[in-house]
């Protein structure tokens, strides 16, 4: 699967899992459910709704206990749930992403970073220093002025 469906199926379960606590929950509900029922290829949204809730029920009850695993559990439920309707359907994403970007319009997955500077100081390091992220395109490494290139 492409790299950039796993992300937006990330996102969208994040997405669906933190408005489960939110009270626009009922109007999520019914979007996502609409979205995966016709993933299915069947028009019972209420069946989809009822799984939503009982996830939902699953999350409060985990958060109630301080089950950070459960909390995760019901993410990745619904992270592999959509990663299956994109991969059976990849023109699910431009619903998908418009979905989302509907229920939650701040969220920062979209962000893209043009540029990163990162900044190492203090001690003497006797090995190099790597940071990274996902990185694309043209790269270049720059040594500051007065400090010595060692690598």
């Amino acid at each position: 699967m492409e790299p950039e469906l796993v992300a937006l199926a990330t996102a969208g379960a994040t997405t669906l899992v933190q408005q489960m606590a939110t009270d626009g929950w009922t109007a999520v509900r019914g979007r996502m459910a609409a979205f995966l029922a016709r993933r299915r290829g069947t028009a019972d949204e209420e069946a989809v709704e009822g799984e939503l809730e009982v996830s939902r029920a699953d999350l409060v009850a985990a958060r109630q206990d301080g089950d950070q695993d459960g909390v995760d559990g019901v993410t990745t439920a619904w992270r592999l749930r959509l990663q299956r309707s994109l991969r059976e359907d990849p023109a699910a994403a431009a619903e998908l992403r418009a979905l989302l970007d509907e229920v939650a319009p701040d969220r920062d997955d979209r962000t893209t970073v043009q540029n990163a500077y990162n900044t190492i100081s203090g001690g003497v390091h006797t090995a190099p220093v790597i940071q990274v992220g996902f990185v694309s395109g043209n790269s270049s490494f720059h040594t500051p002025p007065g400090r010595p290139h060692s690598g």
